[in-house]
């Protein structure tokens, strides 16, 4: 699967591109802002995009009119081909997000429904009880999304709705030539859903993905041959920062062994998870982190576990905002990329990633393990790769039966004698290609 071997970037088109957060009607052409980004992408070492949503929504995207139609705010189907095309053209693959749990109350078919009431044709594309009351003063109940009556829940046990989503599907393919899809809130989506939507989009394209958003609990319920390929792995998000900032790598570490070790109860042995330090529901990993000298070690830390890395947009040169701020702060408008050490950084810890067949497929062991430096394997038949990272001020040597004597650092093209013992310098990060 071509995912499991990429470096993706998400973009909040929304935030992204300034759209006014009240959806104004006013047709712009915001999304083209994207092209202008595409080679500071490259740079980065990303190859994938994921968007959230792009189509046209009451606010924020979450919370669709339309399937079919490109937010007015960003613009036209065509604007949005033409980016689409434009990424293809320089080898990066699409993701659009799919919001199939819930949709806004200007979608059409629910507008129907409040016109119409039982006479709408519509009423069982929604859990509804015409005896109720909404917030709204609808005169009617319908079941929102955890509570929340803006975010109308869609009833994915009714066959015109599971239909109506598989065409919007086959019209972005079909439009846009999109790769995959990130499944909001995938914990909510039926299992019989997800198989009906793995079986369609395997018949679609090849090598089609489903990423679903996932956050605790036993991901191989969903994560498997007959739903999604994978998901986010939100079960090692906060091991990444917090054990950073505790000075206490036992926590992380702990974490992948759980998720990834080589006992049978592990159980995401053999699964490609996506791996994060932020995203647009969390503080951004700038502020979250409380030792500045982390912020690579943190990156580094999360492209040297199983599973494939995400950037969020601006993260990668250092861009800040905190969660108690409110959404805005997390997805700001960003009129031009920069390109800092830490930007350079992340490039060579894609690159390493990309080119590595055990970073990307590998076993995970953990081999040093102590509160402020930690040292592990990630292993396949064809290549050995070892992840060192020392969090503290000093250095430390770490001594341990490396397997072999010589190695090459992927980040810096260095080689290094194990002859001696290892030392950690520093703040710093390592990933040290074994000799075969």
């Amino acid at each position: 699967m071509w995912a499991f071997k990429s470096v993706f970037y998400q973009i909040y088109p929304l935030g992204f591109c300034g759209a006014p957060f009240e959806n104004d009607g006013i047709l712009v052409n915001r999304i083209g802002k994207v092209k202008e980004w595409i080679n500071h992408i490259k740079k980065t070492g990303c190859n994938a995009i994921y968007f959230s949503p792009v189509f046209e929504s009451d606010t924020h995207g979450y919370n669709t009119r339309d399937f079919f139609k490109i937010d007015t705010r960003l613009g036209t189907n065509d604007d949005f081909k033409s980016v689409v095309k434009e990424l293809h053209s320089n080898g990066i693959k699409v993701v659009l997000d799919g919001v199939f749990n819930h949709v806004g109350r200007g979608f059409w078919a629910f507008q129907d429904v409040l016109q119409k009431r039982w006479d709408s044709p519509y009423k069982d594309w929604f859990n509804i009880s015409f005896d109720g009351n909404s917030n709204y003063n609808d005169g009617l109940w319908y079941e929102g999304w955890e509570g929340n009556y803006d975010l109308v829940k869609l009833n994915l046990h009714n066959d015109n709705v599971v239909r109506h989503l598989l065409d919007a599907v086959k019209f972005w393919v079909d439009e846009f030539d999109i790769d995959g899809l990130r499944l909001d809130v995938a914990y909510c989506l039926t299992p019989e859903f997800l198989k009906t939507l793995r079986s369609f989009t395997d018949r679609l394209k090849p090598e089609f993905v489903l990423i679903g958003e996932l956050l605790h609990g036993d991901y191989s319920q969903r994560v498997n041959n007959e739903m999604l390929h994978s998901c986010t792995n939100y079960q090692c998000y906060k091991g990444l920062y917090s054990s950073l900032n505790s000075m206490n790598l036992f926590e992380i570490i702990h974490s992948v062994q759980r998720l990834f070790g080589a006992e049978n109860w592990c159980i995401c042995r053999g699964q490609h998870l996506l791996n994060f330090v932020d995203n647009h529901d969390v503080t951004r990993a700038a502020s979250i982190i409380t030792n500045e000298k982390h912020l690579p070690l943190l990156y580094g830390m999360m492209f040297g576990v199983p599973g494939f890395p995400c950037i969020y947009y601006g993260s990668e040169f250092g861009v800040k905002g905190e969660k108690h701020q409110g959404d805005p702060a997390l997805r700001p408008c960003i009129d031009k990329p920069e390109e800092t050490e830490l930007t350079e950084f992340i490039s060579r810890l894609a690159n390493a990633f990309k080119n590595s067949d055990a970073l990307q497929n590998g076993a995970f062991r953990s081999i040093v393990l102590q509160n402020k430096h930690c040292i592990f394997e990630r292993r396949t038949d064809n290549e050995r790769v070892l992840v060192a990272i020392n969090a503290d001020e000093s250095p430390v040597v770490c001594h341990f039966d490396a397997g072999c004597g010589l190695a090459v650092d992927l980040l810096t093209g260095q080689t290094h004698d194990f002859g001696g013992g290892s030392e950690l310098p520093p703040y710093s990060v390592q990933y040290w290609e074994m000799e075969k």
